[in-house]
């Protein structure tokens, strides 16, 4: 399948990204909007704010978490002040209208079940609401927003969210195979990952060491706590158990974190036929 390059426009209304911000691709209809918490009301009047939209609100959860609410509204600016009146936890959102007629009820409303399933799928932000409701639509209106809706990930990635954006979008594919490789040692401990746009990525159900070594850096001995405080390590049999795929920002985090202890990423992580991959990044 090819794919082909975007042109982003970015257009801050204040001249400063802590303000409104706009985001337009080349060829597109619709506009995105990134506007803080604080800043809904002073411009609520503009004419992107009385349309129909889907929006997402984004904050903290209980747990220090990211957390987000995704909903639909015929008028983006009084849903917003109902939930600036009703809703603590988020302190930015991001909506994405239409800059002519192309969206109505339905198709807002199939935006947001859409997004909701993206947001659930790629597990990356807490989404606590219930699941919306898809309408009926014909093949082809799908098909138009499922086209909307690929502009709405793309916007919303770069705008600094990839709440929609999976795990395993972000590992790089050769040949259409990715890359798996190994890190395991004599004690028992044995993970699986591939490189990421984002660092390096840990597979589910792969097992890391227990004991933590002396030489183990101070910061991911805390990021291994909080993984199991968040339910993301389980102890079981004598090793931690990830419970889900996992980003580290680099391989040697990812090999340091499973061998609890210092550990070079591009020497611990093998292919099946032992290749480092130092040697595969050449």
């Amino acid at each position: 399948m090819n794919t082909f390059g975007k042109t982003i426009r970015l257009f801050f209304v204040d001249g400063t990204p802590n303000s409104l911000t706009t985001a337009e691709l080349s060829n597109w209809t619709g506009i995105g909007i990134r506007v803080p918490r604080i800043k809904v009301r002073e411009f609520s009047n503009r004419t992107e704010f009385r349309k129909p939209g889907v929006y997402i609100l984004i904050g903290k959860g209980d747990n220090n978490e990211d957390a987000a609410y995704i909903g639909e509204a015929e008028v983006i600016a009084d849903r917003l002040a109902s939930h600036i009146a009703n809703k603590e936890f988020w302190n930015e959102v991001l909506f994405f209208g239409s800059k002519d007629q192309y969206l109505n009820k339905a198709g807002v409303k199939y935006l947001e079940n859409r997004l909701y399933e993206l947001a659930i799928h790629a597990e990356r932000y807490t989404i606590n609401q219930n699941v919306p409701t898809r309408p009926e639509l014909s093949e082809a209106e799908q098909a138009e927003l499922e086209e909307f809706l690929s502009n709405v990930k793309i916007l919303t990635a770069s705008l600094g969210h990839k709440i929609f954006e999976s795990v395993e979008e972000t590992i790089e594919q050769n040949e259409n195979h990715q890359l798996v490789l190994s890190c395991k040692n004599g004690a028992g401990a044995n993970a699986k990952g591939s490189p990421s746009t984002e660092g390096f990525v840990v597979y589910k159900d792969s097992l890391l060491m227990v004991t933590e070594q002396p030489s183990l850096n101070d910061g991911i001995v805390s990021e291994r706590n909080k993984m199991i405080s968040d339910g993301i390590l389980l102890l079981e049999n004598g090793f931690y158990k990830l419970t889900k795929d996992y980003i580290f920002n680099s391989s040697s985090r990812a090999a340091s974190a499973t061998l609890a202890r210092s550990a070079s990423g591009p020497l611990e992580w093998k292919t099946e036929a032992g290749i480092q991959l130092k040697y595969l990044e050449i």
